[in-house]
């Protein structure tokens, strides 16, 4: 009898359904164990649900900001002075709507491409029981929303259950006016006067959105400037611009909580001040779903801030237990949780395998303009993690953003002063996301300015700046600046 090799996955998202494809793939028997539906929340509150709520808000950012300058007419017998401001508006419940039916088709989607590669899927609470067995395997003991349990034996399992919006005690979310990330879908009216708290990725990027969707935004940051992870000059041109648009950027405040007053919330700050708003998001980090599945009696160890250690294979400190994903804390990226998972099968399976480098992974900010990063930062260079030179060179200077009434943003390059190999960068532009492809590249394959600026580009073209960038960069090696 041929010998199967048995995986148990707990967790569906992209760090679980990724390495059950994988698992598949290589002929093991694999089972995904989930109990809200394959995508995990990337799919069905988070990535998916926010960006399809951002690509509205851009349509009417693009809109509300140029149509004017690109000389477009919109049809109205109210004389220009007499319009107000916003000549397009949103139906957010229909949007909400289109939102949760995207998810929910992306989610049946990566189901039935498990279920077609041959996997097992079942709906439970997977929890991961003590000890191995002489053979080396191990139990997950499942539980249905029935009560009912079932017993797996594995031969590896992959922890892949993600985490959860982080909650202040003071600033407990309603579901209708104190809100977190994933309850905000359920909104059919525009939030007249949204207060949001968190100025990190997710707290900007819905920030912006609902700005740009109409709301009257308030951006509560703890910090001096919003998005402090990020390129300090990104994070600049992107708080000028919220600010330039009507937010009100409150740096440095923390919020201290968060209380329904009637049909209102009012917000109050560690300093003793007060903001009052219709509603509150609150987006002040997140918590790994590590908890009660098991995880220490059977071994592995866990990070002071819960989440699981991990090694560049994917390895926790348990033989046979590899963990992937947002409840690792590596990166909250559904491109990291994805790799770390196809990481972890190839190891296990004895696949050809390339250990996990965080220096190559790209990142994007889904604002307007949106922030894309890859590699070495200019926190690096100037903490002298790395000897590297940077040219920034900002978008006006562009003919294509020009021609599309684009003002704010810019490409930066960083390479190394002998041998012009291109370590980092960053894009702050409309679809950055896309923009950082061919620098993503230059950094996984030591390209040099030199290869980058030689490469052909359209004219015109917003890739074109990036070419631009690399030949200053080449010029100031040659020159020896």
């Amino acid at each position: 009898m041929e010998y199967v090799t048995r995986i148990v996955i707990i967790g569906g998202g992209p760090g679980g359904y990724e390495a059950a494809l994988v698992a598949a793939s290589l002929g093991a028997e694999v089972t995904v164990v989930d109990c809200d539906g394959l995508g995990g929340a990337s799919v069905l509150t988070d990535c998916v649900p926010s960006k399809t709520l951002i690509a509205t808000a851009e349509v009417m950012t693009t809109f509300d900001s140029s149509y004017e300058e690109l000389g477009i007419i919109v049809e109205d017998d109210t004389p220009f002075k007499e319009r107000p401001a916003r000549v397009v508006g949103v139906d957010l419940g229909k949007v909400n709507r289109r939102v949760k039916r995207l998810a929910l088709a992306q989610s049946h989607d990566i189901t039935a491409s498990v279920t077609r590669a041959g996997g097992r899927v079942m709906r439970g609470r997977g929890r991961l029981e003590p000890g191995q067995a002489p053979d080396g395997s191990r139990k997950v003991t499942v539980t249905a929303a029935d009560g009912s349990t079932e017993g797996l034996i594995a031969d590896a399992v992959l922890i892949a259950t993600g985490a959860h919006p982080r909650e202040i005690p003071d600033a407990q979310p309603d579901g209708e006016r104190i809100l977190n990330w994933t309850q905000v879908y359920d909104l059919t009216e525009l939030p007249e006067e949204l207060i949001v708290v968190g100025s990190g990725v997710t707290g900007a990027e819905f920030a912006g959105a609902y700005q740009a969707l109409g709301s009257r935004v308030t951006l509560v940051s703890s910090r001096d400037r919003v998005l402090p992870g990020e390129d300090p000059d990104a994070a600049a041109v992107l708080e000028d611009v919220f600010r330039r648009r009507g937010m009100n950027v409150m740096a440095r405040s923390r919020a201290q909580s968060a209380k329904r007053v009637g049909d209102r919330v009012e917000v109050t700050l560690a300093d003793g001040r007060t903001i009052s708003g219709t509603h509150c998001l609150m987006a002040v980090g997140s918590i790994p779903n590590t908890e009660g599945i098991g995880l220490e009696g059977a071994g592995v160890k866990l990070k002071e801030s819960g989440h699981i250690w991990t090694d560049k294979v994917s390895r926790t400190t348990a033989p046979g237990v590899y963990a992937a994903g947002d409840c690792t804390g590596v990166f909250a990226l559904a491109s990291v949780a994805a790799m770390q998972g196809r990481i972890a099968m190839y190891h296990f399976l004895g696949d050809a395998v390339t250990p996990l480098n965080l220096k190559t992974v790209s990142a994007n900010v889904f604002t307007d303009p949106e922030i894309a990063t890859v590699g070495y930062s200019q926190a690096d260079i100037d903490n002298g993690v790395i000897d590297a030179r940077a040219v920034k060179l900002p978008l006006l200077r562009n003919p294509r953003a020009k021609m599309q009434g684009i003002r704010d943003g810019f490409v930066k390059l960083f390479c190394r002063p002998g041998t012009g190999i291109v370590v980092g960068g960053v894009v702050v532009s409309p679809r950055a996301s896309e923009l950082i492809h061919p620098i993503s590249i230059a950094v996984d394959n030591n390209l040099t300015v030199e290869q980058i600026a030689s490469a052909f580009t359209v004219y015109p073209s917003l890739s074109g700046s990036i070419a631009e960038v690399a030949r200053q960069l080449h010029t100031r090696k040659a020159a020896g600046d």
